[in-house]
């Protein structure tokens, strides 16, 4: 199994995002899957067009994308991308696409296909705080959980896709007050256990409570 992993560049004024610096630190092999690293810009539509270019030039089975969601307390899978980009804040290139359709030819939706049960469950048994998120924003989070599923749709079938978002890291939060963090080394250890995850619910996800009542 190869499974492709993507982290985002530093964005919004941070010096460091934690999505990348986890990623890159992560071993070459997890429980027999290689994994291959890459980093995506925070760019609308471009960061779209390098991982189309990562997945024609690897062909993986899994492909996972992780990006930062500040003031959020757990690692948090996405269940849904949706089919739009309405931007708070400008991404690094300056772009701030407000009410814009992602894809004119897609889903209203996409629902991610990874374990996410699977995935939260074993997080959490390795003592790192976990949930599963319904919402992955309209920043380029959910702009590339949404380009990921298109492209599987329209070219990858068979790839198991989706995406994952981290907090803070401890650097990050000094100088603001009250703002939830992880370790990196609890953030690391989270992206092993949740490929973990996938390699061995290749089957089918857990059935267990995760819903939220509003």
């Amino acid at each position: 199994m190869k499974v492709l992993i993507t982290g985002f560049d530093p964005f919004g004024g941070e010096p460091i995002n934690p999505a990348w610096e986890a990623v890159k630190h992560l071993p070459d092999t997890i429980l027999g899957a290689t994994v291959i690293k890459a980093q995506l810009p925070t760019v609308f539509g471009k960061s779209a067009t390098l991982l189309a270019t990562l997945m024609r030039e690897h062909r993986p089975d899994v492909v996972l994308n992780i990006g930062q969601s500040g003031g959020r307390f757990a690692i948090t899978p996405e269940r849904v991308a949706i089919n739009i980009d309405d931007a708070r804040i400008p991404d690094n290139e300056h772009q701030q696409p407000i009410d814009e359709v992602i894809r004119v030819d897609g889903a209203p939706a996409y629902f991610s296909r990874l374990p996410l049960k699977g995935i939260v469950q074993r997080i959490k048994e390795n003592g790192i705080p976990a949930a599963v998120s319904n919402s992955a924003g309209t920043f380029v989070c959910n702009h590339i959980m949404y380009q990921l599923h298109y492209l599987i749709e329209q070219a990858y079938p068979g790839v198991r896709g989706g995406f994952i978002h981290v907090p803070y890291i401890t650097e990050q939060v000094a100088d603001k007050i009250n703002q939830p963090c992880l370790s990196m080394a609890d953030i690391t250890r989270a992206l092993i256990l949740a490929i973990e995850a996938v390699v061995l619910y290749q089957d089918g996800d857990l059935k267990l409570v995760g819903g939220e009542i509003s």
